[in-house]
Order: structure tokens, then C-alpha cells, then sequence
């Protein structure tokens, strides 16, 4: 049994998106996967050539600030003099399987599940905006219709000119 159960939300909130692609940061991974950053990138140096591009690339200094800026819990990158790795969908399911530890194997599921829950989410909010953008263009529409309605009322509504009477008799 792992020493502590993690939970598919935390590792949701650990996906991020760099060079168009969902990652998983190092150190955030072997804190998933009940290991030290160390151990796993060494496992994953051992192992290199089962980690492609598309698997795993590593952060250049404007990635590592950015990232230190904007995740909390990452704070302790800022000092370490190395650059981070990041692990895509794929790459996170082969770091699980070149460390070959007991948690790494179960959390690994949740890994993906959260991959996959993420995806879905990019979908449904692409949906979403789609179905947004077809009622912008009714409403845009209506919009010139109920112009141009009130226009034809305001024209009906002015008085007609009147005519010069003609006089009658002489």
C-alpha cells in the first residue's frame, strides 16, 4: 500500500501547458509518483532513450521563471541551479514504468485519467465557444432585423406632407 493516497484533483492541478503541449513539471510528478526529483530524472537519464521529444523536454530559463512565477508549490525550483523537465501524457506513463516502484505503477491510472479529464474539458470549452459564437451571429442578426424594423415604424410614424389645397371658386 503507497504511504499516502494521492488524489486525481492534485494531479490535475498540476497540468500545465507549455509549447502547445499538457505537462507534468519533474518535481511534480515524483512527488506523485512517492519519489525525489533526483531519483526520477536519474531513472528517466538511465532510460533516455525511451523518452522522445514529444515524451519530455526540459524548460529553458524563461519556461523555469515563468513557471516559478506562477505555481506556488513550485516556489523551490527558483533555487535549484538545473532546469526542469517536462513530462507529457506519454512521458509521464514511461517515467511510472522506468522507476518500476509499487505507487508509480497505481498512480500512474490517475495520471491519465487526469490527462484525459483535462482533454475533455479542452473540448467541451471548445464546444462551448462554438455554440457562443453561432448565437452571437443570430443575436447579430436580429439585431440589424429589429434596426431596420424600428427604422420602418419611425418613417410611418412621421407626418405625411401636405399638399398646397387648391382653392375653390373664382
Amino acid at each position: 500500500m503507497a504511504k499516502h493516497i494521492v488524489r486525481a484533483k492534485r494531479i490535475e492541478q498540476t497540468i500545465l501547458e507549455f509549447r502547445g503541449k499538457k505537462i507534468i513539471i519533474d518535481a511534480d510528478l515524483a512527488t506523485i509518483y512517492g519519489t525525489s526529483t533526483n531519483r526520477l530524472n536519474q531513472a528517466v537519464r538511465r532510460n533516455k532513450n525511451r523518452f522522445p521529444h514529444d515524451f519530455m523536454f526540459q524548460l529553458n530559463d524563461a519556461e523555469k521563471d515563468e513557471v516559478v512565477t506562477n505555481c506556488d508549490h513550485l516556489n523551490n525550483l527558483k533555487y535549484s541551479p538545473h532546469l526542469p523537465f517536462a513530462f507529457t501524457e506519454h512521458g509521464a506513463l514511461m517515467a511510472a514504468s522506468v522507476l518500476n516502484t509499487e505507487q508509480a505503477v497505481k498512480v500512474s491510472v490517475f495520471v491519465v485519467r487526469a490527462f484525459v479529464k483535462n482533454r475533455e474539458m479542452l473540448v467541451s470549452n471548445k464546444e462551448l465557444a462554438i455554440n457562443l459564437k453561432e448565437l452571437e451571429q443570430r443575436v447579430g442578426a436580429h439585431d440589424q432585423a429589429i434596426i431596420e424594423l424600428i427604422g420602418t415604424v419611425k418613417k410611418l410614424m412621421e407626418p405625411l406632407p401636405s399638399k398646397p389645397k387648391r382653392k375653390i371658386g373664382f
